[in-house]
């Protein structure tokens, strides 16, 4: 989590309660076009796990604050990530989701000889995204290929996942480096294998409510004891006085006889070697801003990913992670994880929708967090460390 000295311009509401971000805030397109263009453009994004592209001329085209990027492993093994524009006329050079098609088979997008063809004028380029030809026209007649490279994104990785950065002004990676941002998670977390994990599992699920809305959920759990009465039988902290005593730097203790995230708190699979004694019988949770939310147990890790689609549409790819070994065992299975994370998920899915709801009614014009959700003022100070002070909401 980012460190919670920062402040944000928010008078106190009520018996001192702090007041949340204004409704606009998570229902306002203007506001979700500044947040792309201020945060997710301009941040580092997470956007997969390493193991997605594990051999070389495995390519990946994935949408990122509204840009399409197109994420290669290269001959020599390395990641790179490029802008799927073209530098000759601008054609997106690999299909999209998005992409109709029209039935028709183009010539182009990432080649079997490790190589990249724009369909358009088939204009090509190497993995490291240099070009190498361009039709009928050569250096003699003055034309340098050297100018005329792809556009890069920034690409790094971090404990298995990768991450991008689209900011083409911010060319200072000691500046604004993935580790500097990911903060003193990286720390709190050394003893868990993330880089040798694999996904045993994912669900992805389009869930209508706001990104921040959701990265709120995740930060306090003074709902749990209402919402979650599954969870809470795993870990009654997560209930008691509202969850205004947990400290998730040490872990959150199970109740006596669990140790991980399944409906008997009990698992086949073999504690991840290396771990502290108490990081075998307790559970950690870290929110790396902006997007990535990690849940670790002794056995597996739950790791989601949100890519923010509108200011009420946030589609999040939960992966479950496992050790390799535990893995290729004979009879290995996930879902005694997977079937309670998924309740659990459902049921916060549920209640930030019903929220999204309520914060885009006309006489909605900010919450409070009680003092239990205090953590949840991270996300209010971050946004607004970003986009500026709070921008009253235009009059209609």
């Amino acid at each position: 989590m980012e460190s919670r000295k920062l402040t944000a311009h928010v008078r106190k509401g009520p018996a001192g309660l702090e007041k949340s971000l204004p409704s606009h805030y998570y229902t306002a397109p203007e506001i979700f076009q500044r947040e792309r263009d201020l945060i997710f453009a301009q941040e580092w994004f997470c956007a997969g796990r390493e193991e997605e592209l594990p051999s070389p001329g495995n390519s990946n085209v994935l949408q990122v604050a509204g840009e399409s990027v197109l994420v290669v492993r290269t001959m020599r093994g390395e990641l790179r990530a490029h802008f799927n524009v073209c530098r000759h006329r601008g054609a997106q050079i690999c299909a999209t989701a998005q992409d109709p098609g029209w039935n028709v088979n183009l010539r182009g997008g990432v080649t079997s000889s490790g190589s990249i063809r724009c369909p358009y004028h088939q204009w090509t380029y190497n993995l490291e995204g240099e070009l190498l030809g361009a039709p009928f026209l050569n250096e003699a007649e003055g034309f340098r290929k050297k100018d005329f490279s792809l556009y890069p994104v920034r690409v790094d990785a971090w404990g298995g996942f990768f991450f991008l950065n689209l900011d083409l002004q911010n060319v200072s990676a000691e500046k604004c480096g993935l580790r500097s941002q990911l903060g003193p998670a990286v720390e709190r977390i050394q003893r868990y294998p993330l880089a040798t994990l694999r996904t045993g599992h994912s669900i992805t699920y389009d869930v209508a409510a706001n990104w921040k809305l959701i990265l709120e959920n995740y930060n306090e759990c003074y709902h749990c004891g209402g919402l979650h009465p599954e969870l809470c039988e795993i870990v009654p902290s997560f209930k008691q006085a509202g969850g205004s005593n947990l400290i998730w730097e040490e872990g959150i203790p199970h109740r006596e006889g669990a140790y991980t995230f399944t409906k008997t708190g009990a698992t086949n699979r073999a504690p991840f070697s290396g771990l502290s004694k108490e990081e075998t019988v307790r559970h950690k949770g870290e929110l790396c801003f902006p997007n990535l939310m990690i849940s670790l147990a002794c056995d597996h890790v739950a790791a989601f990913l949100l890519w923010p689609i509108a200011p009420n549409r946030t589609r999040i790819v939960c992966s479950f992670l496992f050790h390799p070994d535990e893995i290729a065992k004979a009879g290995f299975n996930p879902m005694d994880a997977v079937e309670f994370w998924d309740l659990v998920n459902r049921q916060d899915w549920a209640i930030c929708e019903r929220v999204q709801g309520g914060v885009s009614s006309r006489v909605h014009k900010f919450g409070y967090y009680a003092p239990m959700e205090n953590p949840s003022l991270d996300i209010r100070n971050y946004v607004v460390k970003r986009l500026g002070p709070i921008q009253q909401e235009p009059a209609s």
